[in-house]
């Protein structure tokens, strides 16, 4: 077993005892005394300095650490700042499309009352053989629409393009909705006027009977057999057959007198009026609107008449004509 110890002989000098085997002799070391304390002194003054220069290093690199993490978050706060303010700017896009559609919406409503309205008038006085009709604007709620398509994502910026599309189609839709509102309208009052002219020309034949007895013009009078003027046409029947406006107009006068008998004057478009004489029953006053085909009366045998019959006259321009070229 090996053990070791110090004598110190020499003030200056210290002596170090190496301990061998017991059969080995003891072996002395002399070393100086400064250099034994100098020894012990460097290697703390190392053990020092490495330490001092670990705890630089770690504190340059945390200190380069956190300068990148102040900067990686001061980046992030810039890419969530960026974020906010577009998510900030989609939700008022979003709000000011939703405005945009709600008010678009009424006034698609708006059009499609104009555009039912007109498809009535259609179908009230259009072709009965034309089947197209109108487009409708819209479509059944219980109606399934098929969509499909690729998932492609997008990004916010291609978002906010799109946003910003929709509000110019918006403003397009807006314009052509303003033009629709101001031309149906226009177009329905024009088709309304048509369709009055037309229906108040006096084309429907005024009886159930086609049997004329006597036409417009010079006759020999069936009283007196002398020639007179006739004004109008005589249309023979059955007392109490119906009598029809010939044309859509207002009723101006409902009288009686010896000549006339029981009559109705109806008003037309145009200056022309239509005159029903010898009624048996008179079913309008005066005042009221008639429509084309609606009863207004009754055959009769009233006034100067020898018999049953109706005696139905065009006036235009306070002037008699001959009603056959408008009848139908």
């Amino acid at each position: 077993m090996k053990t070791a110890s110090l004598s110190l002989p020499n003030p200056h000098k210290m002596t170090l005892l190496v301990l061998r085997d017991a059969n080995q002799p003891v072996k002395q070391v002399s070393v100086s005394k400064p250099l034994v304390i100098a020894v012990p002194l460097v290697a703390l003054l190392s053990i020092s300095g490495l330490i001092i220069s670990l705890q630089i290093q770690s504190s340059q690199t945390i200190g380069k650490l956190e300068r990148q993490l102040e900067s990686q978050s001061l980046r992030f706060e810039a890419i969530v700042t960026d974020k906010d303010a577009a998510i900030e700017r989609l939700q008022n896009e979003v709000i000011a499309l939703s405005g945009q559609s709600e008010e678009m919406m009424d006034r698609m409503e708006r059009v499609t009352e104009l555009e039912t309205e007109l498809q009535k008038f259609i179908d009230k006085y259009g072709d009965p053989e034309d089947k197209s009709g109108l487009t409708s604007l819209s479509w059944d709620e219980g109606e399934t629409l098929g969509i499909g398509g690729e998932f492609i994502a997008v990004h916010e910026n291609e978002i906010e393009q799109l946003a910003a599309d929709t509000r110019d189609k918006f403003t397009e839709m807006s314009k052509l909705l303003d033009e629709m509102e101001q031309h149906v309208p226009v177009t329905l009052k024009k088709a309304k006027q048509t369709q009055y002219t037309i229906s108040g020309t006096p084309t429907e034949w005024p009886t159930l009977s086609k049997r004329l007895t006597s036409n417009f013009g010079y006759r020999t009078d069936p009283f007196t057999g002398r020639a007179s003027f006739h004004a109008g046409i005589d249309i023979a029947g059955k007392t109490g057959d119906p009598v029809y406006a010939a044309g859509a107009g207002k009723v101006i006068l409902t009288d009686k007198d010896s000549s006339h008998g029981n009559y109705i004057i109806v008003e037309h478009p145009g200056g022309l009026q239509s005159w029903y004489l010898h009624l048996s029953k008179i079913s309008v006053s005066a005042g009221d609107t008639v429509t084309k085909g609606e009863r207004i009366g009754s055959l009769g045998n009233t006034g100067r008449s020898t018999g049953p019959h109706l005696h139905f006259e065009i006036v235009k321009q306070d002037k008699p004509i001959d009603p056959m070229p408008y009848l139908q």
